[in-house]
C-alpha cells in the first residue's frame, strides 16, 4: 500500500507525483500507455509550448474569470519561472517567442527532452513508476477513497490523486472515462466539450490545404447574413476538411457551440474596414491607378494561389482593370477582402482538440489542495479540470501549477 497514488503521467501527474515524494511521501504512478508524457510529446505540433512566460498575473488574464481566480493560489505556488528554472537544472534550457510563448531549444527530440527532465524528477524521488497500467474504476464513497482498480487488480493508497486528462487526442490515452466515475460518486462535472482545435467546414476547399490567411481576423456570425458572434485576430490554414491554425483553434469552442444552437457562418477578413471604405478607396485606386487589374489588387491581401479562383467564384474578371470596374463588381471586390466567406462549419472534433473544454466543476474543488470537496483524500488536476486557456502555453502551466498543488500533501 502507497501513502499516494497518482493516476496519469502526462504533466500534471509526473508534477504531482514529484511533489509528494518529495515532501517524504511514498508515491506510485500509474500510468496506461506504455512510457510517460505521451501527449506532452506532441504538445506545440511536436515542440512542447511548456508555458507562457507572463507574470502570474499575465497568464491568469488569459483564463475566463472563473477559471482565473480557481487558478490564482496554485499559479503562485508554481508558476511559469519555476517551470523554466526546473527544466533548465535538468538540462533542457528553453528560449521565448515575440508573443511570450516558451519552448525548449530547437533540436531533435526537444519534446522528448522535457518529458525525460520530468521523468528524472519523479525517479529521483523515489516514485516507483508503473507503466502499461490501465485503471479500470474507483472503489470507495465519500469522504474516503480507498484506491483503485486496474486490469491487473485493485491497488490501495491513503491518498488518491486523479491526473488523467480530458477526452482529446483518445489515441494518448484521454478517453476521458474518469469523469463518469466521478459522476457515478456524486462529484459535479460537465460534459466535455471541444476546444482549441481544428473546424471542420460543409464544403472544404482541398485544394488549397496547406495555404494560410495571415493578418486578419477570423469572424463567427449566426448564419450568412446574421449577427457577428465572436471574432479571433490571427492566422488560419487550410486542410483538407476546413481549417486549422491559432484563430480557428481559438474560435473553435464558439464555433460548435453557435452551430448547436442554430446556423453558423466563418469569414475571414484581411481588411479590417467596413466593405464601403474598402469600396472608396478602390475608387480612388480607378483614378490613381486605373490600369492597375483586380487580380493585383486583391493580391496584396491574399495569397496568390487563391486570387483567381477567388474572383472568378465572385463573377469578378481578374484582368479587369480598375478604370473598368463596375460598382457591382467594386463591392463584390471589397468583400473578398473585408469579408471572405469560409461558409458553414460542421461538427468540431472533440477529439482533435488539443484541450478539452469541460471536466470536473471547479466550485467542486478545494483551489489551494484540489482536494474534492466532501472528501478527505480524493485530489483533481490537471485537465481533468473545467480549465481551458487559449494557445500559448497556457493549459500546460495550469497542468503543472494544479499538479504541483495536488501534490502539496502535508
Amino acid at each position: 500500500m502507497a501513502d499516494v497514488i497518482v493516476v496519469g503521467g502526462g504533466a500534471a501527474g509526473l508534477v504531482a507525483a514529484w511533489r509528494a515524494a518529495s515532501l517524504g511521501h511514498r508515491v506510485t504512478l500509474l500510468e496506461a500507455n506504455g512510457h510517460l508524457g505521451v501527449k506532452l510529446r506532441i504538445s506545440g505540433g511536436g515542440k512542447c509550448n511548456v508555458t507562457h512566460e507572463g507574470s502570474p498575473q499575465v497568464v491568469l488574464a488569459a483564463f475566463a474569470k472563473e477559471q482565473a481566480r480557481f487558478l490564482r493560489a496554485s499559479l503562485h505556488a508554481f508558476d511559469s519561472a519555476a517551470v523554466v528554472d526546473l527544466l533548465r537544472r535538468e538540462g533542457v534550457p528553453t528560449y521565448v517567442r515575440e508573443n511570450g510563448r516558451v519552448f525548449p531549444l530547437d533540436r531533435p527530440g526537444s519534446a522528448a527532452a522535457v518529458v525525460g527532465a520530468f521523468e528524472a524528477l519523479v525517479r529521483r524521488a523515489g516514485v516507483e513508476i508503473r507503466t502499461g497500467v490501465r485503471v479500470t474504476g474507483l472503489r470507495g464513497g465519500a469522504p474516503q477513497i480507498e484506491g483503485v482498480d486496474t486490469e491487473a487488480g485493485p491497488l490501495w493508497a491513503a491518498q488518491i490523486i486523479l491526473a488523467t486528462g480530458g477526452a482529446s487526442y483518445p489515441e494518448t490515452g484521454t478517453r476521458g472515462e474518469v469523469l463518469e466515475w466521478l459522476r457515478a460518486l456524486g462529484v459535479p462535472a460537465r460534459a466535455w466539450f471541444p476546444a482549441l482545435a481544428p473546424i471542420p467546414l460543409e464544403h472544404p476547399r482541398p485544394a488549397w490545404e496547406g495555404v494560410a490567411l495571415r493578418g486578419g481576423e477570423l469572424r463567427l456570425s449566426a448564419g450568412r447574413e446574421g449577427r457577428r458572434l465572436a471574432v479571433f485576430a490571427g492566422d488560419v490554414l487550410f486542410t483538407r476538411t476546413g481549417v486549422t491554425g491559432p484563430a480557428a483553434l481559438e474560435l473553435s469552442q464558439a464555433v460548435e457551440r453557435a452551430r448547436r444552437a442554430g446556423p453558423a457562418w466563418l469569414t475571414y477578413a484581411v481588411l479590417s474596414g467596413p466593405p464601403e471604405a474598402v469600396e472608396g478607396a478602390l475608387q480612388h485606386e480607378a483614378t490613381a491607378h486605373p490600369r492597375l487589374q483586380a487580380a493585383t489588387w486583391l493580391g496584396r491581401y491574399l495569397p496568390e494561389r487563391l486570387v483567381v479562383p477567388l474572383l472568378e467564384e465572385a463573377g469578378v474578371d481578374p484582368a479587369l482593370r480598375m478604370n473598368g470596374l463596375a460598382r457591382d463588381a467594386r463591392r463584390r471586390l471589397a468583400g473578398l477582402a473585408t469579408a471572405l466567406p469560409l461558409g458553414a462549419p460542421r461538427p468540431v472534433p472533440l477529439a482533435r482538440g488539443e484541450v478539452a473544454a469541460g471536466g470536473v466543476a471547479l466550485e467542486a474543488v478545494e483551489p489551494r489542495t484540489m482536494v474534492l470537496r466532501g472528501w478527505e483524500n480524493l485530489r483533481v488536476c490537471g485537465e481533468l479540470l473545467d480549465l481551458d486557456g487559449p494557445v500559448g502555453g497556457y493549459n500546460l502551466q495550469a497542468a503543472f501549477s494544479t499538479g504541483y498543488a495536488a501534490g502539496s500533501l502535508s
